[in-house]
């Protein structure tokens, strides 16, 4: 008979390997997919810029959701990201904050959006040139180059 050590272990893998299978069915199933926390500046710099831009997004809450930490530690290990906001465009890793802003200033962001068939991404491509606006910005206080 295991210990009760190795129970709350088997438990423990048990949800992480849940958790795990929510987030890449989550991933799977939407175009654009955000992990967030409802706080968090880079979140909102994130969603506002694929809003911004047209792009349907389905937004995970991570501090809302009952099982948020164990999607947070699975997203972590299948991405090796464990920051929010973590963007998935096409079934794809983008990344954080700063991945999302750099692949907009290069204008990769747009055809990401595209490739992937989110709704109006090219009609507004036009209307969003490359460049971040004011509202865009990095809120980290790094200088505009580091960006």
């Amino acid at each position: 008979m295991g210990s009760p050590l190795s129970t709350n272990k088997m438990a423990s893998n048990e949800a992480a390997e849940k958790a795990l299978a929510k987030a890449q069915e989550i991933v799977s199933s939407h175009p654009v997919v955000v992990f967030s926390k409802t706080y968090c500046g880079f979140c909102k710099t994130v969603k506002k810029l694929l809003s911004d831009l047209g792009a349907a997004q389905e937004v995970i809450e991570l501090d809302e959701e009952s099982d948020g930490a164990a999607i947070q530690d699975a997203l972590h290990a299948w991405t090796k990201q464990r920051s929010v906001p973590n963007v998935f465009i096409g079934g794809k890793h983008v990344g954080g904050c700063d991945d999302t802003q750099k692949l907009h200033r290069e204008g990769k962001l747009v055809p990401m959006l595209e490739e992937a068939k989110v709704k109006d991404a090219g009609a507004l491509a036009n209307e969003h040139p490359a460049q971040p606006s004011k509202d865009n910005d990095d809120i980290s206080g790094k200088a505009p180059a580091l960006l």
